[in-house]
Formats: C-alpha cells, sequence, structure tokens
C-alpha cells in the first residue's frame, strides 16, 4: 500500500517538474565561467571555479534524467509547457546549458566541448526557430504574456561564438551572433513597451527582469571573441548592459519583499555575464574601474548563487516546488 501511494502522489509531482529547472545550471555555468574569467587577477579562481562546475555538471545531468523521465512519463505535462507563453521561453535553457558546458570544457577537454557545443548549437538553432514560430503563430499572445524571460532565446544564440570562434566555426558564429542580436532588439522595443505603457509584471516572474543585463553582456564578450578588439560597438554594449544593471539595482526593494519562486535563478546568468565583460575589458583595456566592477559582480553573484541553492532546497523540501500554477 505503501508504495501504491507513493506512485500516486509522485506521478503528479513528476508531471509538474518546470523546464524553468534548467535555469539554475545556466547560474552555475556562469558561476564557473565568471571564476575563470577572475583567474588572471586571482589565483584560487581557477580552483573555485572547477568545483562549481562540477557542482553544474552534477545538476545539468540530475535535471536532465528528471526532465527526460517526466517526458516518458507525462508528454502532454511537456506540451502544456510549451504551449505556455511564458514557460515556452525557457525551452533554449537546455540548449543554453550545453553552450555554457562546451565554453566551459574547452580548455581541459576541447574535443569533449566540441561535441557538447556542436549539439548545443543545432540545438539552439531549432528552439529559436521553433520558438519565435510559436510566438508569431495563430496562437493569442497578450501584453501581460511579454516578459524579459522572452530574451533567453537570443540570449543562447550570441553565446554561440564565445567557443565557436575558438572552435574554427566562425561564420557559424556570426550568423548565430546576427540572429540574436536581431531578435535582441526586437524583443527590448517590446518588453520597454510592456514595462511603461501596460500593468506590471506579476511578482512570481518580476525577478526576469534582471534578464535585461544579459543580452549586452554576452554579446560583448561574443564580439570581443569575433573582432578581436574593444572598438566602439563592444563599448556601447558594455556600457548598455551596466545600464540596464543600474535599472534592476533601483528594483532591488521591490524583489527583496517578493516571496521565492524558481523564476529567482533568473538573477544569476546575467550577473555572471556582466562580471565575465568586466573581467574582459579590464584585462585587454587594463583599466582598474571596470575590474574593481567585475570583482564586485562577481561576490553579489557568489552570495546570490549561495542564497538560491539554500532557498531551492528549503523549497523542494517543503513541497513548494513541482506543485499545480
Amino acid at each position: 500500500m505503501t508504495d501504491s501511494m507513493q506512485d500516486v502522489t509522485a506521478e503528479p509531482r513528476l508531471a509538474h517538474f518546470p523546464v524553468t529547472f534548467f535555469a539554475i545550471v545556466m547560474g552555475l555555468l556562469g558561476l564557473t565561467l565568471a571564476l575563470h574569467a577572475a583567474a588572471p587577477f586571482w589565483v584560487a579562481a581557477e580552483m573555485v571555479s572547477g568545483l562549481v562546475l562540477l557542482a553544474a555538471v552534477v545538476a545539468l545531468g540530475s535535471i536532465s534524467l528528471v526532465y527526460l523521465v517526466k517526458a516518458l512519463r507525462h508528454p502532454g505535462a511537456i506540451a502544456g509547457e510549451w504551449n505556455h507563453p511564458v514557460k515556452l521561453a525557457f525551452f533554449p535553457t537546455i540548449t543554453i546549458s550545453l553552450l555554457l558546458l562546451a565554453t566551459a570544457l574547452l580548455s581541459t577537454a576541447p574535443d569533449l566541448a566540441r561535441l557538447i557545443w556542436i549539439a548545443g548549437m543545432i540545438g539552439q538553432g531549432v528552439l529559436t526557430i521553433a520558438v519565435v514560430t510559436g510566438w508569431i503563430s495563430h496562437r493569442s499572445f497578450q501584453v501581460g504574456h511579454l516578459t524579459p524571460a522572452w530574451f533567453i532565446p537570443a540570449v543562447g544564440n550570441v553565446i554561440v561564438p564565445v567557443a565557436g570562434v575558438q572552435m574554427g566555426y566562425v561564420e557559424t558564429s556570426w550568423l548565430f551572433f546576427a540572429g540574436g542580436m536581431m531578435f535582441w532588439v526586437v524583443l527590448l522595443t517590446l518588453v520597454m513597451n510592456r514595462l511603461v505603457f501596460h500593468d506590471p509584471i506579476p511578482a512570481r516572474l518580476f525577478p526576469t527582469m534582471v534578464i535585461l543585463i544579459a543580452p549586452p553582456s554576452v554579446a560583448f564578450v561574443a564580439y570581443l571573441q569575433l573582432v578581436g578588439t574593444v572598438d566602439g560597438v563592444a563599448r556601447v554594449l558594455i556600457y548598455a548592459a551596466y545600464i540596464f544593471a543600474a535599472l534592476v539595482v533601483a528594483q532591488v526593494p521591490k524583489l527583496a519583499r517578493l516571496p521565492f519562486a524558481l523564476s529567482w535563478w533568473a538573477l544569476s546568468f546575467p550577473l555572471a555575464a556582466l562580471a565575465i565583460a568586466s573581467f574582459r575589458f579590464a584585462a585587454l583595456e587594463g583599466t582598474q574601474a571596470h575590474l574593481v566592477i567585475g570583482f564586485g559582480v562577481l561576490a553579489v553573484l557568489a552570495l546570490v548563487v549561495i542564497g538560491l541553492i539554500g532557498r531551492t532546497g528549503l523549497a523542494i523540501a517543503r513541497g513548494e516546488i513541482c506543485r499545480p500554477e
């Protein structure tokens, strides 16, 4: 009887295991890469980066396994997420995680990194077309469905060149960079219109505001890989990231009052991208200000990730996650 009761209760929880869990992997891999970027200025950063990478791999494997079981047992639940106006944008977090993992492994396991990158790149291209097709299909989206989470597919595209250029896939990298930048500009216009002229973003999704920082931060790093120098375009990108960061800082009092949800993991990767961009600028231009910003953001990122891990574990223990919405 006990086993039967466990099956009855476990199945619905599994059916509600959300794709947003992959944002945890993005956050951990973002911290890994931020620590790696800090290594030229802080010797211990490389060792800590390796430990976080290990945790990220374990998280990616565990979450992927659970989500695969969900797909096999509850395909209708997967279809429900795909047809959800907000959750749809989180599907590329799966392929973004692969691209970030490939970037993290590039210096130590280049052959494995290449295979993971190719899988992530192909998957990202397919998901981008599929998600955008979903947006422009016959479905009736409302303005209230639009949040900064819609930037996720665009961010995934501009991640491709970060490792792709080093692997020799230069034209492929330019292709994805162009697509990502195009969708970022379009979505930025739509999101700003939604933020200014329509109802506020619901509390549960308000942490996705931090995603505003990610596209210009990642684009800056990708652009450096493509052109190899800090020029005017690169400066526009990193300073745009700083401007969005300042806007997000102004929202901190409101963020602090919100209840926990998995969407809080949206804080982690954008902070990581901003730290990486700052460290890269400091390394190339020798500017102390960008170095200070990099370490400041890295410190905040570390605290945020530690807090999110603890709060997520507590939420799982309390059964606050994987419940019907």
